[in-house]
C-alpha cells in the first residue's frame, strides 16, 4: 500500500479512537431546543439570542474538536514517522508541545505501541535496520568454524564502513573459498544482524546467478531490471545489502553494468545523509588456490590459526586474474580496484566438520553423543588423496547425514 493510503488510513484509525476519549461538558442547546423548565420566565423574548448563543457554543466547539484531532495526529505523526513531520512543520513546539490529558496520552501510547507491533518506526531512524555489531560478532565467533580470516577481516570491514559518516562509495566485498565453506552463512549472519527482518527485510536483495540471469540471450533486460532493482531498493531504505550468489557465473556486461554502483560518489550536500550501500560476491572462484596455499602451509609446520591475508590473498587474485572460465577476474569490479576486499574462506578439516554437525543437533533441539559426531564427519569426503584433510563438501550436506545416527 502507498504510504500516502496508509497514513489516510491510520488517521481515520486514530480519529475513530478519539470517538472513545472523555467529552466535554454539554452544551446549553436546551434554549435552542426549545425545551422550556419551570424557571425561564420571559422565555419566549430571549429565545433568539440564546439561539444565537448556542450556535457559537457549537461552532466553537467543533472548531475544538478538530484542532483536538489535529493535535493528536500531528503527535501521532511525529512520533512514528519523524522524517515528515520535520519536512512538513507539523511538530508541536516544546517537548511535546502540548499537554496531552492523561487518558488521551495512554490511547495514544497504546495505538503507537500496535502500530509498531508490525510496521516501520523508531523515535528515530529506521526500525528496518538493527547493526548489531555486538550480535554480529558474537555469531562470528560461536557459529562460524574454522575461519579465522573471514571472522576478523567481515566484522572490522562492515562495522568501520557503517560508522563512516560520510561514505563516498559502496562497500564490495568478495567471499572467496570452496562449497560449504561459510560463505552464504556468513552472508545470513551480516543480513540478520544488520536488519530486523533478515533476507526477508525491504532493504536486502538475493540474486542467485542461474535462477535470476540464467539466460545470456536476455542480457539487457536482465541488466535493466537489476539497476531498477538496485535504485529502487536504494530508495526505499538509506542501508542496503546487495547479495550475488554464483558470482563467477555472472555476465560479463552485468558485472560491467554493476561496476557504476561501486565507484566512488561526489561527496553530498551538506548535513545530507550519505547513503550507505554493501554488495556482497559470493564465488566458489580461487578456492583450489586457497587450499592448495592452506595445505602448503600446514605441512611446513604453521598452525591453522596463525595463517594469515599475506599468505592467502596473493594467490587467490592470481586464480581469479588467471581465470578463463569466468569473467569476474577480467570485469572492471576486479581491473578498477572497485572490489573492497577478497575475503578467503579456508577448506575445512575432520574438527570443523564435528562443529557443524554439533551445531546442527543443537539447533533442533535434538540430544547427540561424541560417537554420533565422530561418524558423520567419517562419512565426509576428505582431499587431497595421499593425505586426507579438508572436507571437499565443507559442512554442506551435514545436516542431511544426521538422518543416519539418529535412534
Amino acid at each position: 500500500m502507498p504510504r500516502g493510503s496508509l497514513r489516510l488510513l491510520w488517521l481515520c484509525i486514530l480519529l475513530l479512537l478519539l470517538l472513545l476519549l472523555p467529552l466535554p461538558p454539554p452544551l446549553p442547546l436546551a434554549g435552542a431546543l426549545g425545551h422550556r423548565g419551570p424557571a425561564a420566565p420571559r422565555e419566549t423574548a430571549e429565545e433568539p439570542g440564546r439561539a444565537g448563543q448556542a450556535f457559537r457554543d457549537l461552532r466553537e466547539g467543533l472548531r475544538a474538536a478538530g484542532a483536538l484531532s489535529r493535535r493528536y495526529w500531528a503527535l501521532f505523526s511525529c512520533r512514528v514517522w519523524p522524517e515528515t513531520c520535520e519536512q512538513d512543520g507539523t511538530a508541536p513546539a516544546g517537548p511535546l508541545g502540548w499537554s496531552l490529558p492523561l487518558l488521551g496520552q495512554q490511547y495514544l501510547d497504546i495505538l503507537i505501541t500496535w502500530y509498531c507491533s508490525f510496521q516501520d518506526c523508531c523515535d528515530s531512524g529506521d526500525c528496518r535496520i538493527s547493526n548489531n555489531f555486538t550480535g554480529l560478532q558474537a555469531d562470528l565467533s560461536v557459529r562460524l568454524h574454522g575461519q579465522h580470516l573471514a571472522r576478523e577481516l567481515v566484522l572490522a570491514t562492515v562495522r568501520g564502513y557503517l560508522e563512516l559518516p560520510q561514505p563516498d562509495k559502496a562497500l564490495a566485498l568478495s567471499f572467496h573459498g570452496w562449497s560449504g565453506t561459510g560463505k552464504n552463512f556468513v552472508a545470513r549472519m551480516l543480513a540478520e544482524n544488520l536488519y530486523r527482518d533478515g533476507l526477508r527485510s525491504d532493504c536486502v536483495r538475493v540474486f542467485i546467478t542461474m535462477l535470476h540471469f540464467p539466460h545470456p540471450k536476455y542480457v539487457d533486460l536482465y541488466k535493466e531490471q537489476l539497476a531498477d532493482q538496485v535504485r529502487e531498493t536504494q530508495a526505499r531504505c538509506h542501508q542496503t545489502l546487495f547479495i550475488f550468489d554464483e558470482a563467477e557465473k555472472l555476465h560479463p556486461e552485468l558485472l560491467e553494468a554493476l561496476g557504476q554502483h561501486l565507484e566512488h560518489q561526489a561527496p553530498g550536500s551538506p548535513g545530507a545523509e550519505s547513503p550507505r550501500t554493501i554488495f556482497l560476491f559470493l564465488s566458489n572462484l580461487g578456492g583450489n588456490s586457497i587450499n592448495a596455499a592452506v595445505l602448503g602451509l600446514l605441512k611446513a609446520g604453521w598452525s591453522r590459526e596463525a595463517i594469515t591475508m599475506e599468505h592467502v590473498e596473493p594467490h587467490l587474485r592470481a586464480e581469479i586474474l588467471a581465470s578463463t572460465d569466468s569473467g569476474f577476474g577480467h570485469s572492471r569490479l576486479v581491473k578498477e580496484n572497485l572490489i573492497d576486499l577478497f575475503v578467503p574462506f579456508l577448506p575445512l578439516e575432520s574438527r570443523h566438520v564435528r562443529l557443524c554437525a554439533r551445531d546442527a543437533f543443537l539447533s533442533q533441539a535434538l540430544p547427540y553423543t561424541e560417537a554420533a559426531l565422530d561418524e558423520i564427519a567419517r562419512m565426509m569426503v576428505y582431499v587431497p588423496k595421499e593425505g586426507p584433510l579438508f572436507s571437499s563438501q565443507g559442512c554442506k550436506s551435514v545436516a542431511q547425514r544426521m538422518n543416519y545416527v539418529l535412534p
